[in-house]
């Protein structure tokens, strides 16, 4: 494929490079923006450290940066305010500074808990990162949100800090568990619901796969376009949390453990369907049109706790405003709107 780069226009500009074969350039790539004989800690996981960890830190060190990792226990368990202690403690031990950065290595989770740890050390240094799953390409890896759960509420500890860059080789996604390729493809399809109509057809079509690099980028523009208009998430990128409202709720009640994120997202998006169509808002039919999407990808539409239960775990939802939540609805295929409502209504529509 021929290299693809986007450039996200925020207050610090970056850009996210789409390219195969890039996991063994990396040190080149950010070589372009940094220059050499800084230190560099990669931050990953014990599943994907294995598979690129060695390839990622020959390639910084050929650039002349001074190597160090942190590799912590794969799964959302590990991202806490302990983990990112036990990073802060790394970075000291290796005496970073403010002209020292980290880099991401894996999926959502490394990226928002490594993002999180370079936002709070020393009051903000630089990293980049290095996405290798897909829900991390199509959607995590870009904007700026970084942070960790707390035991009552996914992501409630966290700050914006653009990444310095974002360095994405699709080739690392054939490594990927079935599961998890299933996981990033509820945020494809959500791209699709709110802003993409074309992508929600070629899913629906089966035919959107037979360009995975295109499906990044396309992904990766919307995400661009909100992000750009929108920084601190105070608008219209609202819209990205699509299924997150009640998706979080339902990772919450799993006790992050069970559903994976995309997996949780994808019931959420369901439920937020059937919202819309309670509400006149959502033409009637598209509930079940985003439910064939999410089975024909793998991914459940339905849970075993009530409507009732999921509403109440909402209570520290993050797009809350008192007992109010902003919920993401479908006028349509393709397009969204923020819908302001609360848990009371909620309750009595399903």
């Amino acid at each position: 494929m021929v290299p693809l780069k986007l450039d996200i226009k925020t207050a610090q500009p970056y850009s996210v490079t789409i390219e195969n074969g890039l996991i063994d350039r990396v040190g080149e790539t950010v070589l372009e923006t940094r220059g050499p004989g800084a230190k560099v800690m990669v931050v990953s996981d014990s599943n994907v450290f294995p598979l690129y960890g060695e390839r990622v830190t020959a390639s910084l060190e050929k650039a002349g940066f001074r190597m160090s990792a942190f590799v912590f226990p794969a799964g959302e368990t590990s991202k806490q305010i302990a983990t990112v202690c036990d990073i802060y403690r790394a970075l000291a031990e290796n005496d970073f500074t403010r002209t020292d950065f980290i880099l991401t290595l894996g999926g959502g989770v490394a990226g928002d808990m490594g993002g999180f740890a370079a936002a709070t050390y020393l009051r903000g240094i630089g990293f980049f990162q290095v996405p290798t799953t897909l829900l991390s390409q199509v959607d995590a890896s870009v904007g700026g949100k970084t942070g960790v759960d707390l035991p009552f509420g996914k992501n409630l500890v966290g700050a914006f800090h653009q990444p310095l860059g974002v360095l994405t080789d699709p080739e690392t996604l054939g490594s990927l568990p079935e599961r998890f390729f299933r996981d990033g493809m509820g945020e494809v399809i959500k791209y699709g619901c709110i802003a993409d109509r074309p992508l929600f057809e070629a899913l629906e079509a089966g035919t959107a796969l037979q360009d995975l690099e295109g499906v990044l980028a396309q992904c990766v523009r919307c995400k661009k376009e909100l992000v750009e208009q929108d920084t601190r998430d105070t608008g219209r990128r609202m819209i990205l949390n699509f299924g997150h409202t009640f998706g979080h709720a339902l990772e919450k009640l799993h006790n992050f453990q069970e559903l994976t994120h995309g997996e949780a997202v994808g019931i959420g998006m369901v439920m937020a369907c059937h919202v819309g169509e309670s509400l006149k808002i959502t033409p009637s039919g598209t509930g079940q049109r985003v439910t064939r999407v999410l089975e024909q990808y793998g991914l459940p539409t339905q849970d075993r706790f009530t409507w009732e239960q999921v509403v109440d775990a909402t209570a520290l939802d993050k797009k809350s405003d008192g007992d109010t939540l902003r919920v993401i609805l479908l006028s349509d295929v393709g397009e969204s709107v923020i819908h302001p409502i609360t848990r009371d209504m909620l309750k009595t529509l399903l």
